[in-house]
Protein backbone atom coordinates (compact mmCIF):
# COMPACT_ATOMS: atom_id res chain seq x y z
CA UNK A 1 0.00 0.00 0.00
CA UNK A 2 1.23 3.24 -0.61
CA UNK A 3 1.81 5.87 2.02
CA UNK A 4 -1.70 6.84 3.40
CA UNK A 5 -0.48 9.48 6.05
CA UNK A 6 -2.82 13.23 5.23
CA UNK A 7 -1.74 16.73 4.93
CA UNK A 8 -1.70 18.50 8.23
CA UNK A 9 -2.90 21.29 6.61
CA UNK A 10 -5.51 19.61 4.59
CA UNK A 11 -9.03 20.59 4.96
CA UNK A 12 -11.45 18.10 6.14
CA UNK A 13 -14.80 20.22 4.59
CA UNK A 14 -17.30 19.71 7.21
CA UNK A 15 -20.49 19.51 5.66
CA UNK A 16 -21.95 23.15 6.89
CA UNK A 17 -24.80 25.33 6.12
CA UNK A 18 -22.52 28.15 5.40
CA UNK A 19 -21.05 25.70 2.39
CA UNK A 20 -24.05 26.27 0.40
CA UNK A 21 -23.51 29.97 -0.42
CA UNK A 22 -20.11 29.11 -1.72
CA UNK A 23 -21.16 28.75 -5.57
CA UNK A 24 -24.38 31.96 -6.01
CA UNK A 25 -21.67 33.87 -4.55
CA UNK A 26 -19.26 32.91 -7.07
CA UNK A 27 -21.46 32.41 -9.73
CA UNK A 28 -24.59 34.31 -9.56
CA UNK A 29 -23.71 37.67 -6.91
CA UNK A 30 -26.19 39.80 -8.93
CA UNK A 31 -29.44 37.30 -9.01
CA UNK A 32 -32.31 38.43 -7.23
CA UNK A 33 -34.00 37.94 -4.53
CA UNK A 34 -37.38 39.38 -3.92
CA UNK A 35 -39.55 39.35 -1.24
CA UNK A 36 -43.38 40.36 -2.36
CA UNK A 37 -43.90 43.77 -1.92
CA UNK A 38 -41.22 44.70 0.51
CA UNK A 39 -37.41 44.12 -0.14
CA UNK A 40 -35.66 43.46 -3.71
CA UNK A 41 -31.88 42.72 -3.25
CA UNK A 42 -28.91 40.65 -5.13
CA UNK A 43 -27.11 37.34 -3.37
CA UNK A 44 -24.28 39.80 -2.56
CA UNK A 45 -26.39 42.24 -0.46
CA UNK A 46 -28.54 38.63 0.64
CA UNK A 47 -24.79 37.92 2.42
CA UNK A 48 -24.14 41.24 3.46
CA UNK A 49 -27.18 40.79 5.51
CA UNK A 50 -26.61 37.21 6.93
CA UNK A 51 -23.37 38.78 8.53
CA UNK A 52 -25.28 41.22 10.24
CA UNK A 53 -28.18 39.59 11.55
CA UNK A 54 -25.34 36.84 12.99
CA UNK A 55 -23.27 39.85 14.64
CA UNK A 56 -26.98 41.39 15.74
CA UNK A 57 -28.02 38.09 17.36
CA UNK A 58 -24.54 37.61 18.86
CA UNK A 59 -24.55 41.32 20.26
CA UNK A 60 -28.11 40.03 22.27
CA UNK A 61 -25.96 37.13 23.73
CA UNK A 62 -26.89 34.15 21.35
CA UNK A 63 -24.01 31.31 20.90
CA UNK A 64 -22.96 27.92 19.95
CA UNK A 65 -26.19 26.10 20.78
CA UNK A 66 -28.61 28.50 21.56
CA UNK A 67 -32.18 28.61 20.10
CA UNK A 68 -33.45 31.42 18.11
CA UNK A 69 -37.19 30.86 16.99
CA UNK A 70 -38.89 32.86 13.93
CA UNK A 71 -42.87 33.48 13.59
CA UNK A 72 -42.86 34.89 10.21
CA UNK A 73 -44.84 34.76 7.03
CA UNK A 74 -42.52 33.70 4.19
CA UNK A 75 -39.92 36.42 3.42
CA UNK A 76 -36.44 37.68 2.66
CA UNK A 77 -36.09 37.77 6.52
CA UNK A 78 -37.06 34.58 7.15
CA UNK A 79 -34.64 33.05 4.35
CA UNK A 80 -31.84 35.61 6.11
CA UNK A 81 -32.57 33.15 9.11
CA UNK A 82 -32.17 29.91 7.48
CA UNK A 83 -28.89 30.83 7.21
CA UNK A 84 -27.81 33.26 9.65
CA UNK A 85 -28.70 30.84 12.81
CA UNK A 86 -27.38 27.62 11.85
CA UNK A 87 -24.17 29.41 10.05
CA UNK A 88 -23.30 30.60 14.08
CA UNK A 89 -23.90 27.13 15.64
CA UNK A 90 -27.35 28.33 17.09
CA UNK A 91 -30.15 26.20 16.23
CA UNK A 92 -33.09 27.96 14.15
CA UNK A 93 -36.64 26.78 15.50
CA UNK A 94 -39.00 27.15 12.35
CA UNK A 95 -42.36 28.20 14.79
CA UNK A 96 -45.59 26.83 13.40
CA UNK A 97 -47.87 29.59 13.57
CA UNK A 98 -50.73 28.17 12.44
CA UNK A 99 -51.10 25.93 15.71
CA UNK A 100 -53.30 27.24 18.40
CA UNK A 101 -51.73 29.51 20.91
CA UNK A 102 -51.44 26.80 23.53
CA UNK A 103 -49.65 24.61 21.08
CA UNK A 104 -47.13 27.15 19.95
CA UNK A 105 -46.12 27.84 23.71
CA UNK A 106 -45.58 24.09 23.98
CA UNK A 107 -43.69 24.41 20.88
CA UNK A 108 -41.58 27.67 22.68
CA UNK A 109 -40.69 26.02 26.10
CA UNK A 110 -39.95 22.53 24.74
CA UNK A 111 -37.82 23.92 22.35
CA UNK A 112 -36.08 26.19 25.00
CA UNK A 113 -35.76 29.13 22.85
CA UNK A 114 -33.96 32.13 23.66
CA UNK A 115 -34.37 34.55 20.90
CA UNK A 116 -38.10 35.09 19.23
CA UNK A 117 -38.24 37.06 15.87
CA UNK A 118 -41.89 37.71 15.92
CA UNK A 119 -43.99 39.25 12.86
CA UNK A 120 -46.16 42.19 14.15
CA UNK A 121 -49.26 40.12 12.84
CA UNK A 122 -47.90 37.66 15.44
CA UNK A 123 -47.62 39.91 18.44
CA UNK A 124 -50.76 39.42 19.85
CA UNK A 125 -50.02 35.66 19.78
CA UNK A 126 -46.81 36.26 22.19
CA UNK A 127 -49.12 38.85 24.65
CA UNK A 128 -51.10 35.73 24.94
CA UNK A 129 -48.56 33.44 26.13
CA UNK A 130 -45.90 35.36 27.13
CA UNK A 131 -46.70 34.93 31.03
CA UNK A 132 -46.25 31.27 30.59
CA UNK A 133 -42.65 31.53 29.12
CA UNK A 134 -40.17 28.92 31.28
CA UNK A 135 -37.13 31.01 30.54
CA UNK A 136 -36.37 34.41 29.92
CA UNK A 137 -36.43 35.31 26.14
CA UNK A 138 -35.45 38.15 24.36
CA UNK A 139 -38.27 39.47 21.57
CA UNK A 140 -37.24 41.27 18.46
CA UNK A 141 -40.13 42.53 16.12
CA UNK A 142 -40.21 41.84 12.76
CA UNK A 143 -42.30 44.70 10.91
CA UNK A 144 -43.08 44.82 7.13
CA UNK A 145 -43.50 48.80 7.30
CA UNK A 146 -41.00 51.44 5.57
CA UNK A 147 -40.88 53.36 8.58
CA UNK A 148 -39.08 52.06 12.55
CA UNK A 149 -42.09 50.97 14.31
CA UNK A 150 -42.88 51.69 17.80
CA UNK A 151 -41.58 48.54 20.02
CA UNK A 152 -44.72 46.76 21.48
CA UNK A 153 -43.82 46.42 25.38
CA UNK A 154 -40.96 43.87 26.32
CA UNK A 155 -39.41 43.65 23.15
CA UNK A 156 -35.45 44.07 23.27
CA UNK A 157 -35.25 45.86 18.96
CA UNK A 158 -37.03 45.69 15.75
CA UNK A 159 -35.51 43.92 13.23
CA UNK A 160 -34.05 46.42 10.46
CA UNK A 161 -32.63 48.80 13.20
CA UNK A 162 -31.03 45.79 14.77
CA UNK A 163 -29.41 45.49 11.87
CA UNK A 164 -28.24 48.75 10.82
CA UNK A 165 -27.05 49.65 14.54
CA UNK A 166 -25.23 45.93 14.90
CA UNK A 167 -21.27 46.39 15.66
CA UNK A 168 -20.10 45.27 12.37
CA UNK A 169 -23.63 46.92 10.59
CA UNK A 170 -23.20 45.72 6.87
CA UNK A 171 -19.42 46.99 6.60
CA UNK A 172 -17.69 44.25 8.59
CA UNK A 173 -17.43 40.37 7.97
CA UNK A 174 -18.81 38.40 10.63
CA UNK A 175 -16.48 35.33 11.61
CA UNK A 176 -18.48 32.01 10.64
CA UNK A 177 -16.05 29.18 11.76
CA UNK A 178 -16.20 25.36 11.17
CA UNK A 179 -17.46 23.15 13.79
CA UNK A 180 -18.59 19.44 14.13
CA UNK A 181 -20.79 18.91 10.98
CA UNK A 182 -23.41 16.62 13.62
CA UNK A 183 -24.30 19.93 14.65
CA UNK A 184 -28.46 20.61 15.05
CA UNK A 185 -29.21 23.40 12.72
CA UNK A 186 -32.80 23.53 12.81
CA UNK A 187 -35.97 22.31 14.88
CA UNK A 188 -39.62 22.30 14.15
CA UNK A 189 -42.56 20.81 15.56
CA UNK A 190 -45.07 18.04 13.55
CA UNK A 191 -48.30 17.27 15.27
CA UNK A 192 -49.62 13.83 15.17
CA UNK A 193 -53.16 12.28 15.81
CA UNK A 194 -53.00 12.11 19.53
CA UNK A 195 -50.36 13.99 22.11
CA UNK A 196 -48.36 17.32 22.10
CA UNK A 197 -46.31 18.38 18.97
CA UNK A 198 -43.11 16.28 18.51
CA UNK A 199 -39.91 18.32 17.75
CA UNK A 200 -38.34 17.44 14.87
CA UNK A 201 -34.55 17.99 14.98
CA UNK A 202 -31.71 18.17 11.31
CA UNK A 203 -28.41 18.97 11.84
CA UNK A 204 -25.90 20.44 8.97
CA UNK A 205 -24.79 17.40 7.72
CA UNK A 206 -28.30 16.54 7.18
CA UNK A 207 -29.45 19.28 5.35
CA UNK A 208 -26.44 19.83 3.05
CA UNK A 209 -26.45 16.50 1.86
CA UNK A 210 -30.75 16.32 1.54
CA UNK A 211 -30.08 19.99 -0.84
CA UNK A 212 -27.33 17.94 -2.82
CA UNK A 213 -29.91 15.18 -3.15
CA UNK A 214 -32.89 17.74 -3.85
CA UNK A 215 -30.70 19.00 -6.74
CA UNK A 216 -29.51 15.91 -8.50
CA UNK A 217 -33.86 14.68 -8.04
CA UNK A 218 -34.95 17.97 -9.95
CA UNK A 219 -32.20 19.21 -12.03
CA UNK A 220 -30.98 15.79 -13.75
CA UNK A 221 -34.64 15.10 -14.82
CA UNK A 222 -35.27 14.49 -18.56
CA UNK A 223 -38.79 15.65 -18.50
CA UNK A 224 -40.74 18.48 -17.28
CA UNK A 225 -40.45 18.50 -14.05
CA UNK A 226 -36.57 19.39 -14.40
CA UNK A 227 -35.16 22.30 -11.98
CA UNK A 228 -32.36 24.17 -13.58
CA UNK A 229 -30.15 27.14 -13.29
CA UNK A 230 -32.61 29.40 -15.79
CA UNK A 231 -36.12 28.71 -13.57
CA UNK A 232 -37.64 31.32 -10.86
CA UNK A 233 -38.31 30.02 -7.78
CA UNK A 234 -41.53 30.66 -5.30
CA UNK A 235 -42.90 28.36 -2.52
CA UNK A 236 -46.24 27.81 -1.92
CA UNK A 237 -45.14 25.38 1.33
CA UNK A 238 -44.54 27.70 4.60
CA UNK A 239 -41.27 27.88 5.29
CA UNK A 240 -42.24 26.63 8.77
CA UNK A 241 -42.77 23.52 7.42
CA UNK A 242 -39.80 21.16 7.04
CA UNK A 243 -37.46 24.35 5.79
CA UNK A 244 -40.37 24.82 3.31
CA UNK A 245 -39.09 21.18 2.11
CA UNK A 246 -36.20 22.16 2.15
CA UNK A 247 -36.36 23.68 -1.48
CA UNK A 248 -35.03 26.86 -0.71
CA UNK A 249 -31.68 25.74 0.63
CA UNK A 250 -31.41 23.92 -3.24
CA UNK A 251 -32.58 27.31 -4.82
CA UNK A 252 -29.72 28.98 -2.48
CA UNK A 253 -27.31 26.93 -3.93
CA UNK A 254 -28.41 26.82 -7.45
CA UNK A 255 -27.82 30.63 -7.66
CA UNK A 256 -31.76 31.27 -9.18
CA UNK A 257 -34.30 33.81 -8.86
CA UNK A 258 -36.54 33.57 -5.63
CA UNK A 259 -39.06 34.77 -4.87
CA UNK A 260 -41.24 34.94 -1.51
CA UNK A 261 -44.71 35.53 -1.24
CA UNK A 262 -45.21 37.04 2.54
CA UNK A 263 -48.98 36.09 3.49
CA UNK A 264 -50.47 33.11 0.99
CA UNK A 265 -53.47 35.23 -0.64
CA UNK A 266 -54.66 33.56 -4.38
CA UNK A 267 -54.61 36.67 -5.55
CA UNK A 268 -51.20 37.91 -4.64
CA UNK A 269 -49.80 34.45 -5.97
CA UNK A 270 -51.08 34.64 -8.84
CA UNK A 271 -49.95 38.39 -9.51
CA UNK A 272 -46.25 37.12 -8.54
CA UNK A 273 -46.05 34.69 -10.66
CA UNK A 274 -47.05 36.54 -14.04
CA UNK A 275 -45.35 39.61 -12.77
CA UNK A 276 -41.91 38.05 -11.05
CA UNK A 277 -42.19 35.26 -14.57
CA UNK A 278 -42.31 32.23 -11.79
CA UNK A 279 -41.95 28.64 -13.18
CA UNK A 280 -40.72 26.39 -9.96
CA UNK A 281 -43.01 25.70 -7.07
CA UNK A 282 -44.40 23.62 -4.44
CA UNK A 283 -47.32 23.12 -2.58
CA UNK A 284 -49.77 20.80 -1.00
CA UNK A 285 -53.02 19.86 -2.98
CA UNK A 286 -55.21 22.57 -0.73
CA UNK A 287 -53.03 25.29 -2.26
CA UNK A 288 -52.89 24.45 -5.63
CA UNK A 289 -56.86 24.22 -5.57
CA UNK A 290 -57.33 27.42 -3.96
CA UNK A 291 -54.85 29.04 -6.14
CA UNK A 292 -56.80 27.10 -9.48
CA UNK A 293 -59.98 28.08 -8.08
CA UNK A 294 -59.33 32.18 -7.92
CA UNK A 295 -61.49 34.30 -9.88
CA UNK A 296 -57.91 35.46 -11.14
CA UNK A 297 -56.42 32.33 -12.41
CA UNK A 298 -58.39 32.48 -15.56
CA UNK A 299 -56.34 35.65 -16.59
CA UNK A 300 -52.93 34.06 -15.21
CA UNK A 301 -51.09 32.43 -18.30
CA UNK A 302 -49.32 29.59 -15.72
CA UNK A 303 -48.02 27.72 -18.77
CA UNK A 304 -44.24 28.44 -17.33
CA UNK A 305 -44.96 26.92 -13.84
CA UNK A 306 -43.92 23.81 -12.69
CA UNK A 307 -45.38 22.90 -9.22
CA UNK A 308 -44.58 19.48 -7.19
CA UNK A 309 -47.38 18.30 -4.97
CA UNK A 310 -46.42 16.49 -2.02
CA UNK A 311 -48.39 15.96 1.84
CA UNK A 312 -51.51 14.65 0.59
CA UNK A 313 -52.15 12.46 -2.59
CA UNK A 314 -52.42 14.38 -5.84
CA UNK A 315 -55.68 13.44 -6.84
CA UNK A 316 -56.99 12.27 -10.89
CA UNK A 317 -59.31 15.63 -10.94
CA UNK A 318 -56.89 18.22 -9.54
CA UNK A 319 -53.96 16.84 -11.51
CA UNK A 320 -56.23 17.17 -14.81
CA UNK A 321 -57.17 20.57 -14.00
CA UNK A 322 -54.01 21.73 -13.58
CA UNK A 323 -52.60 20.48 -16.73
CA UNK A 324 -55.83 21.90 -18.15
CA UNK A 325 -54.41 25.24 -17.08
CA UNK A 326 -50.58 24.52 -18.65
CA UNK A 327 -48.72 23.15 -15.34
CA UNK A 328 -46.56 21.17 -15.34
CA UNK A 329 -47.88 19.26 -12.16
CA UNK A 330 -46.23 16.29 -10.59
CA UNK A 331 -45.69 14.28 -7.23
CA UNK A 332 -43.04 13.72 -4.85
CA UNK A 333 -43.10 12.01 -1.19
CA UNK A 334 -41.46 12.82 2.23
CA UNK A 335 -42.52 13.00 5.47
CA UNK A 336 -41.37 15.83 8.28
CA UNK A 337 -39.36 13.17 9.67
CA UNK A 338 -37.39 12.96 6.47
CA UNK A 339 -36.13 16.34 5.77
CA UNK A 340 -38.72 16.11 3.47
CA UNK A 341 -37.88 14.65 0.06
CA UNK A 342 -37.25 10.60 -0.83
CA UNK A 343 -39.32 9.83 -3.96
CA UNK A 344 -40.06 12.00 -7.04
CA UNK A 345 -42.26 11.37 -9.83
CA UNK A 346 -40.78 9.34 -12.95
CA UNK A 347 -41.35 12.06 -16.05
CA UNK A 348 -39.28 10.82 -18.77
CA UNK A 349 -39.18 12.34 -22.00
CA UNK A 350 -41.40 11.83 -24.77
CA UNK A 351 -42.95 8.23 -23.41
CA UNK A 352 -46.60 9.26 -23.39
CA UNK A 353 -48.75 12.35 -24.68
CA UNK A 354 -48.85 15.22 -22.39
CA UNK A 355 -52.56 14.74 -20.39
CA UNK A 356 -53.28 11.49 -21.66
CA UNK A 357 -54.27 8.82 -18.81
CA UNK A 358 -51.18 7.71 -18.88
CA UNK A 359 -49.34 10.67 -18.47
CA UNK A 360 -51.57 11.85 -15.87
CA UNK A 361 -50.96 8.18 -14.10
CA UNK A 362 -47.11 8.98 -13.81
CA UNK A 363 -47.55 12.34 -12.67
CA UNK A 364 -49.32 11.75 -9.50
CA UNK A 365 -47.34 8.75 -8.39
CA UNK A 366 -44.99 9.23 -6.14
CA UNK A 367 -42.27 7.86 -8.22
CA UNK A 368 -38.95 6.51 -7.82
CA UNK A 369 -35.85 6.67 -4.84
CA UNK A 370 -34.39 9.75 -4.73
CA UNK A 371 -29.92 9.28 -4.61
CA UNK A 372 -28.32 7.77 -1.75
CA UNK A 373 -32.23 6.93 -0.51
CA UNK A 374 -33.60 3.32 0.00
CA UNK A 375 -36.63 2.30 0.07
CA UNK A 376 -38.68 -0.56 1.02
CA UNK A 377 -42.33 -1.98 1.29
CA UNK A 378 -42.64 -4.27 4.52
CA UNK A 379 -44.50 -6.58 6.17
CA UNK A 380 -45.97 -6.51 9.96
CA UNK A 381 -42.11 -8.60 10.02
CA UNK A 382 -39.80 -6.18 8.51
CA UNK A 383 -40.42 -8.71 5.75
CA UNK A 384 -40.40 -7.32 1.88
CA UNK A 385 -43.61 -7.85 0.43
CA UNK A 386 -43.61 -9.33 -3.15
CA UNK A 387 -43.36 -7.05 -5.66
CA UNK A 388 -45.96 -7.70 -7.80
CA UNK A 389 -47.83 -4.26 -8.52
CA UNK A 390 -51.01 -5.68 -5.69
CA UNK A 391 -49.52 -6.63 -2.52
CA UNK A 392 -49.12 -3.57 -0.21
CA UNK A 393 -47.36 -2.89 3.18
CA UNK A 394 -45.98 -0.34 5.46
CA UNK A 395 -42.73 2.13 3.67
CA UNK A 396 -39.71 2.45 4.97
CA UNK A 397 -37.02 4.07 4.36
CA UNK A 398 -33.04 4.64 4.91
CA UNK A 399 -31.64 8.44 3.62
CA UNK A 400 -28.55 10.43 4.85
CA UNK A 401 -30.98 12.83 6.04
CA UNK A 402 -33.66 11.31 7.56
CA UNK A 403 -34.16 12.94 11.51
CA UNK A 404 -32.37 10.24 13.98
CA UNK A 405 -34.81 11.41 17.00
CA UNK A 406 -37.91 12.89 18.43
CA UNK A 407 -36.33 15.83 20.90
CA UNK A 408 -36.65 14.47 24.29
CA UNK A 409 -39.10 11.82 23.34
CA UNK A 410 -37.25 8.39 23.64
CA UNK A 411 -40.18 6.25 23.11
CA UNK A 412 -41.52 8.21 19.89
CA UNK A 413 -38.10 7.96 18.71
CA UNK A 414 -37.74 3.78 19.08
CA UNK A 415 -40.87 3.50 17.22
CA UNK A 416 -39.96 6.08 14.33
CA UNK A 417 -36.96 3.15 13.77
CA UNK A 418 -37.93 0.21 15.21
CA UNK A 419 -35.71 -2.56 12.90
CA UNK A 420 -33.26 0.17 11.86
CA UNK A 421 -35.67 1.48 9.38
CA UNK A 422 -37.49 5.02 9.72
CA UNK A 423 -41.37 3.96 9.42
CA UNK A 424 -43.58 6.47 7.80
CA UNK A 425 -47.00 5.43 8.82
CA UNK A 426 -47.79 5.01 5.30
CA UNK A 427 -49.00 1.84 3.06
CA UNK A 428 -47.76 1.48 -0.24
CA UNK A 429 -46.83 -0.83 -2.89
CA UNK A 430 -44.17 -0.78 -6.08
CA UNK A 431 -45.72 -0.95 -9.58
CA UNK A 432 -43.89 -2.43 -12.34
CA UNK A 433 -41.67 0.00 -12.93
CA UNK A 434 -40.66 0.28 -9.80
CA UNK A 435 -42.30 3.51 -8.72
CA UNK A 436 -43.34 3.56 -5.47
CA UNK A 437 -47.58 4.07 -4.69
CA UNK A 438 -49.06 5.18 -1.65
CA UNK A 439 -52.53 3.11 -1.03
CA UNK A 440 -53.01 5.30 2.22
CA UNK A 441 -51.63 6.19 5.73
CA UNK A 442 -51.88 2.91 8.33
CA UNK A 443 -54.17 5.25 10.52
CA UNK A 444 -56.24 6.17 7.83
CA UNK A 445 -56.89 2.67 6.11
CA UNK A 446 -60.78 2.08 6.10
CA UNK A 447 -61.36 -1.88 7.74
CA UNK A 448 -64.54 -3.06 6.80
CA UNK A 449 -65.96 -6.67 8.00
CA UNK A 450 -61.86 -7.50 8.03
CA UNK A 451 -61.18 -6.38 4.80
CA UNK A 452 -59.06 -2.99 4.56
CA UNK A 453 -60.72 -0.38 1.95
CA UNK A 454 -58.28 2.70 0.64
CA UNK A 455 -59.14 5.84 1.07
CA UNK A 456 -57.36 7.53 -1.56
CA UNK A 457 -59.08 5.28 -3.72
CA UNK A 458 -62.28 6.61 -2.99
CA UNK A 459 -61.29 10.17 -2.89
CA UNK A 460 -59.45 10.26 -6.30
CA UNK A 461 -62.78 8.43 -8.20
CA UNK A 462 -64.87 11.07 -6.39
CA UNK A 463 -62.64 14.32 -7.19
CA UNK A 464 -63.38 13.30 -11.21
CA UNK A 465 -67.12 13.32 -10.48
CA UNK A 466 -68.40 17.14 -12.08
CA UNK A 467 -68.99 20.05 -9.42
CA UNK A 468 -66.98 18.02 -6.41
CA UNK A 469 -64.00 20.39 -5.48
CA UNK A 470 -62.56 18.20 -2.25
CA UNK A 471 -63.63 14.77 -1.01
CA UNK A 472 -62.22 13.23 2.46
CA UNK A 473 -63.39 9.14 2.97
CA UNK A 474 -63.19 8.34 6.59
CA UNK A 475 -64.23 4.94 8.29
CA UNK A 476 -67.02 5.65 10.61
CA UNK A 477 -67.74 2.93 13.46
CA UNK A 478 -70.38 0.12 12.50
CA UNK A 479 -71.74 -2.68 14.47
CA UNK A 480 -71.97 -5.11 12.01
CA UNK A 481 -68.71 -4.23 9.73
CA UNK A 482 -66.51 -2.73 12.72
CA UNK A 483 -65.93 -0.07 10.15
CA UNK A 484 -68.06 1.82 6.73
CA UNK A 485 -66.49 4.23 4.21
CA UNK A 486 -68.51 6.96 4.61
CA UNK A 487 -67.66 10.42 1.96
CA UNK A 488 -67.63 14.04 2.96
CA UNK A 489 -67.41 16.33 0.00
CA UNK A 490 -67.46 20.02 -0.90
CA UNK A 491 -68.47 21.40 -3.91
CA UNK A 492 -67.59 23.90 -6.47
CA UNK A 493 -69.22 27.35 -6.01
CA UNK A 494 -71.51 27.23 -8.82
CA UNK A 495 -72.82 22.96 -8.70
CA UNK A 496 -75.04 23.23 -5.48
CA UNK A 497 -77.55 21.44 -7.53
CA UNK A 498 -75.55 19.54 -10.11
CA UNK A 499 -74.22 16.81 -7.46
CA UNK A 500 -75.84 14.38 -5.64
CA UNK A 501 -74.86 11.86 -3.07
CA UNK A 502 -76.57 8.86 -5.68
CA UNK A 503 -74.66 10.55 -8.56
CA UNK A 504 -71.10 10.26 -6.14
CA UNK A 505 -71.92 6.24 -5.72
CA UNK A 506 -72.99 5.64 -9.24
CA UNK A 507 -69.57 6.88 -10.12
CA UNK A 508 -68.25 4.34 -7.25
CA UNK A 509 -70.53 1.62 -8.50
CA UNK A 510 -68.46 1.18 -12.10
CA UNK A 511 -65.83 0.93 -10.32
CA UNK A 512 -66.89 -2.28 -8.18
CA UNK A 513 -69.02 -3.98 -11.05
CA UNK A 514 -65.52 -3.85 -13.30
CA UNK A 515 -64.22 -5.77 -10.01
CA UNK A 516 -61.38 -2.88 -9.70
CA UNK A 517 -62.93 -2.68 -6.01
CA UNK A 518 -65.19 -4.69 -3.53
CA UNK A 519 -68.82 -4.16 -3.31
CA UNK A 520 -67.89 -3.11 0.36
CA UNK A 521 -66.47 -0.16 -1.12
CA UNK A 522 -69.88 1.28 -1.62
CA UNK A 523 -70.27 4.21 0.93
CA UNK A 524 -74.22 4.05 2.14
CA UNK A 525 -73.48 7.83 3.80
CA UNK A 526 -72.48 10.79 2.12
CA UNK A 527 -72.08 13.99 3.72
CA UNK A 528 -71.62 17.48 1.82
CA UNK A 529 -70.05 20.68 3.65
CA UNK A 530 -68.90 24.05 2.30
CA UNK A 531 -65.38 23.25 3.61
CA UNK A 532 -63.36 19.87 4.85
CA UNK A 533 -60.95 20.38 8.31
CA UNK A 534 -57.43 21.00 7.35
CA UNK A 535 -54.54 20.72 9.49
CA UNK A 536 -51.90 23.29 9.93
CA UNK A 537 -49.71 22.47 7.06
CA UNK A 538 -53.00 22.33 4.87
CA UNK A 539 -53.78 18.68 4.72
CA UNK A 540 -56.96 16.85 5.22
CA UNK A 541 -57.66 16.36 9.11
CA UNK A 542 -59.20 13.36 9.32
CA UNK A 543 -58.45 12.98 12.96
CA UNK A 544 -61.21 15.30 13.00
CA UNK A 545 -63.46 14.12 10.44
CA UNK A 546 -63.92 11.13 12.26
CA UNK A 547 -63.99 12.53 15.33
CA UNK A 548 -67.31 14.71 13.97
CA UNK A 549 -68.80 11.85 12.40
CA UNK A 550 -68.49 8.88 14.55
CA UNK A 551 -71.86 9.68 16.00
Amino acid sequence: MGNTTEAASAYRYPLLIKQILLTPLANAPHQEIVSSDVRRYNYRAFYQRIEALASSLSSLGVAMGDTVAVMDWDGHRYLECFFAVPMMGAILHTVNIRLSPQQILYTINHAEDDVILVHTDFVPIIEQISERFERPIKLVLLDDGAEAPKLPSGYVAEYESLLNTSDSGFDDKFDFGDFDEHTIATTFYTTGTTGDPKGVAYSHRQLVLHTLGLIAAFSTASGNNRFHKEDVYMPMTPMFHVHGWGMPYAATMMGVKQVYPGRYDSAKLLRLIESEQVTFSHCVPTILQMLLSAAQARNTDLSRLKIIIGGAALSEGLGKTALDFGIEVFAAYGLSETCPVITTADLPASVCERGSNEDLARRRKPGKPCALVEVRVVDQDMNDIPRDGKTSGEIVVRAPWLTQTYTKSPEATQALWHGGYLHTGDVGRFDETGSLLITDRIKDVIKSGGEWLSSLDLENIVSRCQGVREVAAIGIPDERWGERPMLIVAQVADAKSNITAEQIREAIRVHVDSGELPKWTLPERVEFVDQLDKTSVGKLDKKVLRARYAQ
